[in-house]
């Protein structure tokens, strides 16, 4: 009976840690983050080098090659199609930023100039991350038909996965909160059933805990890989990658599983029969039973 109750007390414990965890990890803003400041100092030691006494030649002005064939031609990559000179790359805007499911912010102290402007007021820090259907090309005028269209297709498929990444979070979060409730009035009432059905809520919790991280993985690769590369792409020099809420959001996943183990195996753990008293049969002497 005590290992029964020490399984449930820790399966509610650990659901409760993993529900901390998971609303932290929902809540905050580091899923994902970049750090552009060798990429703002590299720009701006190719711009101060750009004066009156230094030749730029850029690689769109450079005379193609003569008695190229038409078989090597498709043998170009699609980066060699649209390779960019060092002063091209310059001219993308980017910035120190975390990501969250909610919203995306500057990263503070990493951009002087940022600071400054969120401080007078006239930048946000953070923006809000939209989950309706918005291009991303209605201002360009310089793409071909063909490639607003694969812009415009992947747009609706980003948009799926970051749909698919919080509302499997939001599901997971209701279903182990529900799951700890009947939990602990299963405590209350000292009914086994319900301790197997929190058991099992948790692991419903922990599947679709795996698919909304599995997804938003899924979304920041496709996001990296976008046709084309020369527009959504990261230069080399600008690091990235997850933050602290992706890993609390992974403990908290770790955590859910193992409490629906724990609830689960509470209800089967038997307490153990008490050992049977032996008596001497009683022997009849002289008609009677001693």
């Amino acid at each position: 009976m005590a290992t029964r109750r020490w399984l449930l007390y820790a399966g509610l414990c650990v659901s409760l840690l993993a529900l901390l965890m998971l609303t932290v990890a929902v809540s905050s803003d580091h899923w994902y983050e970049t750090d552009a400041r060798r990429y703002k100092e590299r720009c701006r030691t190719f711009s101060g080098r750009r004066d009156p006494g230094f030749i730029y030649i850029p690689n769109h002005s450079l005379p193609l090659r003569a008695g190229r064939t038409g078989l090597e031609a498709p043998a170009r990559t699609r980066r060699q199609v649209f390779a960019m000179s060092a002063a091209d790359e310059c001219s993308r805007r980017f910035n120190s930023t975390s990501v969250g499911l909610w919203n995306k912010c500057y990263r503070p102290g990493f951009d002087p100039d940022i600071e400054e402007l969120v401080q007078k007021g006239s930048l946000e820090r953070c923006s809000f991350i939209r989950y309706y259907y918005s291009p991303s090309t209605s201002s360009r005028r310089d793409l071909s038909y063909n490639v607003t269209k694969i812009i415009q297709q992947d747009d609706w498929h980003a948009l799926h996965l970051r749909r698919m990444t919080a509302g499997f979070m939001g599901m997971a979060l209701s279903i182990i909160l529900f799951g700890w409730t009947i939990g602990v009035l299963g405590c209350c009432w000292d009914q086994g059933l319900m301790h197997y059905v929190a058991g099992l809520l948790f692991l419903m919790g922990g599947t679709f805990c795996i698919i909304s991280l599995c997804t938003c993985v899924a979304g920041i690769n496709f996001e990296l890989s976008r046709y084309p590369r020369y527009l959504f792409s990261l230069p080399d020099d600008v690091s990235h990658g997850y933050g602290w809420s992706m890993f609390c959001a992974w403990g908290g996943l770790g955590l859910t599983l193992i409490a629906g183990f724990f609830c689960t195996l509470a209800p089967s753990v038997q307490p153990p029969t008490p050992p049977r008293s032996h008596y001497p049969k009683p022997r009849p002497e002289n008609g009677t039973l001693c």
